[in-house]
């Protein structure tokens, strides 16, 4: 296996199988997704959720060329009715879930907790781009299949997808998050696409090496993802050393938020007075971030006070 520098934790590490058109993304998300869920009091299967949407969001933003941000969202009509997570090109990760009613008891997983629904992925180039966003409806059990479906019909793009989100317990009995991932694509001409409409895979050969391919993938045990022991290389070794597997440099991954007093502050300079009065409470108005659940106070005049 042709290795670049090690990947450990809060990273997303590149791949392609071999000298083929089949590439993807290994995340292994360790203090980055603690933190992120850490900051809310999700039940464990809304929290099992959000991480997994952190770790999608991340491996596929990880392959974005240029500066900008990579948004997920998922609206469902269930208990959960929102679901965000967004990835910047300098590592920098949020996510978050919106909640309609407590999840009824047993629901796992994107069908149960979203329900009917779509997901939007939006490319975020930055202020004065123009931005681009695909939709689908929600297709799956999971959201790992949902992903799998939105590449096929939005872009036309053959892709596996792997998530994983559990606890682990360090010495001294603290529990911590993780969440992992691997996604695989089948993508021709070093890195190109094919025009919409045209067929995905063209021929008995590249149908045969993109089956082999997701076949392995598809392998992958939840626990292999989690193991703090087992490095992203020899996993994608375990993988794919029949047609061999090269790694490129893994992309640092870090939980961010851009929220700030300042911003917030903008936003409420554009309500009357009358409308700032009715949001003083105690004496204060009081913002809560829903991705870093960060609080800031403003006085009436909608201004950052200590």
């Amino acid at each position: 296996m042709a290795r670049g520098p090690a990947a450990g934790d809060d990273a997303i590490l590149p791949f392609q199988v071999g000298d083929t058109a089949v590439r993807g993304r290994t995340a292994r998300l360790g203090p980055s997704i603690d933190k992120i869920l850490a900051a809310h009091r999700f039940p464990d299967p809304v929290a099992m959720l959000v991480g997994e949407a952190a770790a999608l969001v991340a491996m596929m933003g990880a392959s974005l060329k240029f500066d900008g941000r990579l948004i997920l969202q998922a609206k469902g009509e269930g208990a959960v009715s929102m679901l965000v997570a967004d990835y910047s090109v300098n590592g920098d990760l949020r996510a978050t879930a919106s909640l309609r009613s407590d999840p009824s008891d047993g629901a796992v997983g994107l069908s149960a907790l979203l329900g009917s629904g779509h997901m939007a992925l939006t490319i975020d180039q930055g202020a004065d781009m123009e931005r681009y966003q695909g939709v689908t409806p929600l297709e799956g059990e999971s959201l790992a299949a949902a992903a799998a479906s939105y590449f096929m019909q939005s872009e036309q793009i053959p892709t596996a997808v792997k998530l994983s989100v559990g606890r682990i317990e360090r010495p001294g009995g603290v529990k911590e998050w993780r969440a992992g991932g691997i996604i695989a694509q089948f993508v021709p001409a070093a890195g190109g696409a094919r025009e919409r409409g045209e067929t995905a895979l063209n021929g008995p050969e590249e149908e045969e090496l993109w089956a082999r391919a997701a076949a392995h993938l598809e392998t992958t045990r939840a626990d292999e993802l989690l193991d703090t022991g087992l490095p992203a290389e020899e996993l994608l070794y375990r993988l794919y050393h029949e047609d061999g597997v090269r790694v490129f440099d893994p992309r640092p991954v870090q939980a961010a938020c851009r929220c700030s007093a300042g911003k917030i502050e903008a936003v409420l300079q554009r309500y009357d007075a009358a409308e700032l009065a009715h949001m003083m409470e105690q004496g204060a108005i009081r913002v809560s971030c829903e991705f870093c659940r960060a609080e800031y106070r403003f006085d009436g005049n909608g201004r950052s006070v200590s």
